[in-house]
């Protein structure tokens, strides 16, 4: 079934604000007014997606979908702010994997299926063990619990998906999966080593991840991913 109108048109403000805001992401001073404004105007464009979806799974999966849209929303604009808010966008991001934790767990039992939760559990230790030795000891902490909630995220969706196969449990998935790489990534790239095309596989797999969550709200089969 095609996407409605709607969704079509907001899926190509996401597409057009993505590419933007991937493009001007190097802090030149001349491109910032644009990667200021395409940034959140993606994820708004996502939030809008998850809003308007038709035959959603669930009223209250919706509501925690957009809650965790919005908590990203706030934590996009700290995250590009010129000083440094790292640790006010990782609450706020820290938040969002919250609300879509707590989505999640509508359509499935926690740890359900083990085996997701120990293939996540292996990535945050890997994870883990890379970033704690180069992190300042006051991010230490924060990190720890930003990675274990990331991961409890992605491995619920896995759950999910594991016990249903329905196509909103795959996109799902997905988002959980896309989420992780583009924090890992994100991660390594600041405290261990230069990650090259560090914007592309950060903000593409952002954007992927928050539009396959959008998309896990809807019944309808619209566009496959």
């Amino acid at each position: 079934m095609p996407l409605p109108v709607s969704q079509r048109l907001l899926t190509a403000l996401l597409v057009a604000g993505a590419l933007i805001a991937i493009v001007t992401a190097s802090g030149h001073p001349d491109w910032l007014p644009a990667h200021y404004i395409a940034k959140p105007l993606a994820t708004v464009a996502i939030l809008l997606i998850a809003a308007t979806a038709s035959a959603p799974v669930s009223a209250r999966y919706r509501q925690l979908i957009i809650a965790g849209l919005a908590c990203s929303l706030v934590g996009d604009v700290l995250l590009m702010l010129p000083n440094d808010h790292f640790v006010p966008g990782l609450i706020a991001f820290l938040v969002a994997h919250l609300c879509y934790i707590g989505a999640l767990l509508t359509q499935s039992r926690i740890a359900a299926r083990p085996v997701a939760f120990l293939g996540y559990a292996l990535v945050a230790a890997t994870l883990l063990s890379s970033l704690l030795p180069v992190l300042p000891t006051g991010l230490r902490v924060p990190v720890v619990v930003y990675v274990v909630v990331i991961t409890t995220m992605a491995a619920q969706g896995a759950v999910w998906l594991l016990q249903s196969g329905s196509e909103q449990a795959r996109r799902a998935a997905l988002g959980g999966a896309w989420f992780v790489i583009s924090d890992a990534t994100l991660a390594m790239d600041r405290f261990r080593v230069d990650v090259p095309y560090r914007d592309f596989v950060v903000l593409g797999a952002y954007f992927a991840a928050q539009w396959c969550l959008a998309r896990s709200v809807s019944r309808d089969s619209g566009i496959r991913l």
